[in-house]
């Protein structure tokens, strides 16, 4: 592990961080191309949520930096636009509680996983159904963003409240496999993570 802080995956973490003001500053102007262009920069902002963790662990540059910064800027993230996507009615009514649902999900693997790094547990590994969730997730915030400015507004914001259920759905699936996983190593044996198999990698779920 590398503790350089200007890698370009931690660069990229830095820009995902970065253009959350001007995403959310774009959602006061009450204009169409406002949230084209909103849109695109929460889709750059997800493109570097790949990237980052690809390229750390590709050219063996992760870093305790970037090991911080990079689940909290995805937090951080999808956050800042869930509320943004509420406060400014694009989600709204029973629909709200798909939020709080991908919110509250976030807090608590947030919490287990600072436990169990605290109790020197080997942490819990990203799974292939905890990727699709992040994939369903963005794609949905993405599309509410764009909302009524895209043509056939009202079938496009149709799309992106159905994929935020499936995406609270995948969050509660993801979040008792996380718990269960998180729970049987803290009632289970436990060993320090001292391997090189066992250093997390600069990704989320």
């Amino acid at each position: 592990m590398q503790d350089r802080l200007l890698t370009l995956p931690n660069i990229l973490t830095g820009l995902r961080i970065a253009l959350i003001p001007p995403l959310l500053a774009l959602f006061f102007v009450p204009a169409a191309w406002a949230a084209w262009v909103a849109t695109l920069l929460f889709i750059a902002a997800a493109v570097t949520d790949f990237f980052d963790g690809y390229l750390a662990r590709r050219r063996q540059v992760v870093s305790v930096w970037g090991q911080l910064f990079d689940p909290i800027a995805d937090k951080m993230l999808v956050a800042a636009t869930l509320f943004a996507l509420v406060a400014f009615d694009r989600v709204t009514g029973v629909h709200v509680l798909a939020a709080v649902i991908i919110l509250l999900r976030e807090i608590l693997i947030s919490g287990l996983r600072e436990f169990l790094a605290g109790a020197n547990a080997k942490g819990v590994p990203v799974t292939g159904l905890a990727k699709w969730k992040t994939t369903v997730q963005m794609m949905a915030i993405g599309i509410l963003i764009l909302g009524h400015a895209a043509p056939g507004g009202a079938v496009v914001m149709t799309i992106g409240i159905a994929g935020l259920w499936l995406a609270a759905a995948l969050t509660v699936i993801t979040g008792w496999q996380y718990m269960a996983g998180g729970l049987q190593q803290i009632t289970g044996p436990q060993r320090p993570a001292t391997d090189a198999a066992d250093a997390p990698s600069q990704t989320r779920g």
